[in-house]
């Protein structure tokens, strides 16, 4: 039979790749920038963590590195967007393609090595707790432990900061805001900087902690836009967006288990023995990761909740707020 726990617990691995990535999505389109090159930026920061980690030994710096490259490369975008005042959209999807295409240049000749890879831990205290102990803190990667605690650091700071109300009132009236003496440019600067430096730290994760020691164009597999819905999904709430990336990484695991020998439902696994349901299968999440996506934008229009009203929109000082 499948091992119900050994689906949850992949799906916290593989979740918190995308718990960094969303929520470091939301903080940037809170302040008003959106920013669709997530998936350039985590391949960059995969390489970048795991040609540093190689290079030096230390997986640590090849963190260190993954999260500056990540940051670095949001910049561009900042700038195209912020200064220039250039369209988001486009801009965002050149970003993928010059984030994929320096991880594909900077990153050769790295498939097939190995590198130092982050360490699994167990809570003491926590993981004596019968089942909930075993699945959430019991030789887990320290990733998903940090991912843990930046879920809630993350909506206190959005929610219950001054800087966190200065960056939503950014994200909703960028004129008001500018008279009350918040620096709009600066804001989404820096807020667009934190959402680049989270997609390469998600980015690293995969590299260097949910799939150690393996590194190739494939290594994002499309998980970059699979953040960029979860977003909209959860209304631009952290928790949500975490709850969909830990689902998201159950299902993926779900459907890998579908493809073994194991009983399902006590009878004889269909898909094991039908390759050519296998197909389907490995389609599954990403379909429904479609329909989460549509029924969190119509849900967003009717209610009007969670997306801010000038995301997306250029600020120029002088011109009318919307």
């Amino acid at each position: 039979m499948m091992n119900f726990s050994e689906i949850l617990r992949s799906g916290l691995s593989t979740g918190t790749i995308l718990l960094f990535a969303a929520i470091g999505e939301i903080i940037t389109e809170r302040s008003g920038i959106q920013n669709l090159g997530v998936e350039g930026m985590m391949l960059f920061g995969a390489m970048a963590a795991f040609k540093a980690s190689y290079m030096t030994g230390n997986v640590w710096i090849g963190l260190l590195v993954a999260i500056i490259a990540g940051g670095i490369l949001s910049l561009a975008h900042a700038l195209v967007t912020i200064h220039f005042q250039a369209d988001q959209t486009v801009s965002g999807l050149s970003l993928t393609f010059l984030g994929t295409g320096l991880a594909l240049v900077i990153g050769e000749g790295l498939t097939g090595m190995t590198t130092a890879t982050v360490p699994n831990l167990t809570i003491p205290l926590l993981s004596k707790i019968p089942f909930i102990g075993q699945v959430f803190f019991s030789n887990l990667n320290l990733l998903v432990y940090i991912g843990y605690l930046t879920i809630p650091i993350a909506w206190y700071f959005i929610n219950k900061t001054k800087p966190g109300l200065d960056m939503r009132a950014v994200g909703e009236n960028p004129a008001a805001a500018d008279t009350l003496g918040v620096n709009v440019y600066a804001t989404r600067y820096l807020y667009t900087f934190v959402g680049g430096c989270m997609a390469g730290l998600a980015g690293a994760t995969i590299s260097v902690a949910v799939s150690p020691g393996w590194y190739s164009h494939l290594t994002t597999s499309g998980q970059g836009w699979i953040a960029v819905a979860l977003v909209i999904f959860s209304h631009w709430n952290p928790t949500r967006a975490a709850l969909g990336g830990y689902l998201f990484g159950m299902l993926r695991r779900f459907t890998l288990d579908l493809q073994g020998p194991a009983m399902l439902l006590g009878m004889r696994n269909p898909f094991f023995y039908n390759h050519n349901l296998v197909f389907f299968l490995q389609m599954v999440p990403y379909a429904l990761t479609i329909v989460a996506l549509l029924w969190g934008s119509s849900a967003a229009r009717r209610k009007r909740i969670g997306a801010p009203a000038s995301l997306g929109i250029p600020y120029s000082r002088g011109e009318r707020g919307v």
